[in-house]
């Protein structure tokens, strides 16, 4: 049983999806912190100073009574939130995530470039129906001879 898993673990395609999980994972974090440390403070700013990360809405209070200044505050108390300040930070995560993605396929779909067909080298002779050569001036299998056009 270890050798049929070692067998499935070393195929390509196992490998080449686990370097692929690898880079996403730290794809994600890199794209996490450009969202939460670089792309939403200047938004926020622009929004009046609003910190997306401390928006959220207190359903039941904590041990002490609200109101509570940062999400950190409300969850150390206790208090059952909806972080929807999060949620927005997560979601424009994922839309860059996807636009990256989206990126890169259509960058590999370019370079998946459609080959001309090569030029004949055989056609068929007009009275036996025979491949020959495309250079052929007379058939070598009913030794018809073929006009140019053929």
């Amino acid at each position: 049983m270890l050798k049929e898993f070692k067998e499935f673990a070393m195929k390509g395609n196992v490998v080449d999806m686990a370097v692929g999980i690898i880079i996403g994972a730290a794809f994600g974090t890199i794209v996490k912190s450009l969202v939460a440390d670089v792309l939403m403070p200047p938004i926020g700013l622009l929004m009046g100073g609003v910190d997306f990360s401390n928006l959220f809405l207190t359903v039941k209070e904590g041990a002490s009574a609200g109101p509570f200044s940062t999400l950190a505050e409300a969850q150390a108390a206790g208090a059952v939130t909806i972080n929807y300040g999060l949620f927005i930070n997560t979601i424009i995560s994922f839309l860059i995530v996807a636009f990256a993605i989206f990126m890169v396929i259509k960058g590999l779909n370019n370079m998946k470039k459609e080959e001309a067909p090569a030029d004949p080298t055989t056609k068929d002779c007009s009275f036996c129906f025979t491949t020959i050569p495309i250079k052929a001036s007379r058939c070598p299998h009913c030794t018809s001879e073929l006009s140019a056009q053929s």
